[in-house]
């Protein structure tokens, strides 16, 4: 067959191929997960308690777990150590110019502790807490915070989900895009203000940390 013949015959092959409807099928990449690795993956936990697993802690418990793995950051009492999140207080401060934004004060389900501490810590050894280990821990974090007053308290899968943080009704569900705008007027997308001034320094919403008593750093509004 000619050279000519051959391209012509490959032209027509490829009109061909393109001219088809593309058809879903397998790459050839990759192997299928295993149910090992699928369970490895699945550990989140949702706030009505689906997810979580078997087990259970006390707050005495807890305490000696955090004391030996979490409070060289998180501190004793969850206080915080250096700039280490701080985990516990805070109440009654999220409208002041300084809000302390803890588990006590801020978050609004307990879901997020458990699943959080279960999934990343502790720092640098994440997912090596036992499932009774984590409850424990979040148990002991309940009582820091004063949600349970009684150092007996044992947190399982069976009260979990009865266990309710104060700051619960302060978050809202995001139901966008069929949740109607505050205003009619269409939303200003470019040029919203004639000039920008500075309104804030960065310490007082705690972006920036202090040098020498100095603040370092302002935000603009």
């Amino acid at each position: 067959m000619s050279r000519f013949l051959k391209v012509a015959a490959l032209s027509v092959g490829a009109a061909l191929a393109l001219s088809q409807p593309l058809q879903a099928g397998s790459f050839g990449l990759g192997t299928p997960a295993s149910p090992e690795e699928i369970a490895g993956w699945d550990i989140d936990v949702r706030p009505d308690g689906a997810g979580l697993p078997e087990g259970r802690g006390t707050v005495a418990e807890g305490e000696a777990i955090f004391t030996e793995q979490c409070a060289v950051c998180h501190g004793d009492f969850g206080e915080g150590a250096g700039r280490w999140p701080v985990l516990a207080g805070g109440q009654d401060t999220l409208t002041s110019e300084a809000p302390v934004k803890t588990i006590g004060s801020y978050w609004p389900y307990l879901s997020t502790v458990y699943d959080y501490i279960h999934r990343a810590m502790p720092y640098g050894n994440a997912q090596s807490l036992s499932a009774d280990e984590t409850y424990a821990v979040v148990a002991y974090l309940l009582y820091l915070n004063d949600i349970v007053d009684d150092e007996e308290f044992e947190l399982s899968k069976e009260n979990f989900s009865s266990v309710r943080l104060p700051n619960e009704g302060g978050f809202i569900d995001d139901g966008r895009p069929d949740t109607p705008l505050a205003s009619e007027e269409p939303p200003c997308m470019s040029e919203c203000k004639a000039e920008v001034k500075i309104t804030k320094r960065a310490r007082i919403i705690d972006v920036t940390p202090e040098e020498d008593g100095e603040v370092s750093g302002m935000a603009v509004d």
